[in-house]
C-alpha cells in the first residue's frame, strides 16, 4: 500500500489557471490541462458516459483506479467553496449523485459536518491532511491511498512526509500563471522510476525520499 499524489500539471508547473471561480473551478484555461483524459473510454466509463478512446493513457488510468482503496481531496476539489457549508452552493459536492470515486473519500476542511453518501461514494470530512491520510490508510486495506488535489492539499501532504509516490501527468500546455503545484516545498529527494509518453500527455512517476 502506498500514498500517492495523482495530479495533472501544465508544462510550466500549474495545476489550475488564474481567477478560479465557481463557474470556472480550474481557472482560466485550466480545463485545457485535462483534455488528455476526458476523451478516454476508461475515464468516460467512470463518469457514466459512453464511447471514448482506448490507448495506453486509458490503461494507466484504469490501473490507477483499480489499485486505489481511498481518496483524499481538499474542500475546493469537493465543492469549489470555502467557509461555512450554509454559504456553499455546492455543499453536497459538484460531483453529482453518482460520483466516479465509488469508495471512501476524505475531504480536508476546517468546517465540520456529518458523513455524506452519494451513490457508492462516502465523503468523510476531516480537519487536517495528516488525519485525513491516516483515516484513508485505515480503510484502504492493502490498496493505495490517492491524494487527488488540489495544490494546497498536495503541498501539505508532501511537506508532512505523507507521500510515497508522485504521479504527475504533464500536459503539453503553458498556462503562464495560476496555481502552482510546487510552491516553496520543503527540500525532499525524489527519484524518477517510470515515464510513459503519448502525444497528449507525459506520465511521470517519482518515489519520494526523505
Amino acid at each position: 500500500m502506498a500514498t500517492i499524489l495523482n495530479i495533472t500539471m501544465s508544462l510550466d508547473g500549474f495545476v489550475a489557471g488564474q481567477n478560479q471561480t465557481l463557474e470556472e473551478p480550474l481557472g482560466e484555461h485550466g480545463e485545457d490541462l485535462h483534455q488528455w483524459i476526458i476523451g478516454l473510454e476508461s475515464w468516460r466509463e467512470q463518469h457514466g458516459r459512453e464511447g471514448g478512446e482506448r490507448n495506453a493513457d486509458g490503461e494507466l488510468v484504469s490501473a490507477m483506479r483499480d489499485r486505489t482503496g481511498a481518496f483524499v481531496m481538499g474542500r475546493r476539489m469537493f465543492s469549489g467553496g470555502e467557509g461555512s457549508w450554509e454559504d456553499d452552493p455546492n455543499a453536497n459536492s459538484w460531483w453529482g449523485d453518482d460520483p466516479p470515486f465509488e469508495g471512501p473519500v476524505f475531504v480536508v476542511t476546517h468546517h465540520e459536518r456529518e458523513q455524506l453518501v452519494r451513490g457508492t461514494t462516502t465523503y468523510t470530512f476531516v480537519d487536517g491532511v495528516e488525519e485525513a491520510v491516516r483515516q484513508a490508510r485505515e480503510v484502504a486495506g492493502d490498496k493505495d491511498v490517492q491524494v487527488s488535489g488540489g495544490a494546497n492539499v498536495a503541498q501539505q501532504a508532501l511537506d508532512a512526509g505523507l507521500l510515497d509516490e508522485l504521479h504527475i501527468h504533464v500536459a503539453p500546455v503553458l498556462l503562464g500563471s495560476g496555481v502552482r503545484l510546487f510552491d516553496r516545498p520543503k527540500l525532499r529527494t525524489i527519484e524518477l522510476v517510470r515515464s510513459v509518453e503519448s502525444p497528449q500527455v507525459t506520465h511521470l512517476v517519482y518515489q519520494v525520499g526523505g
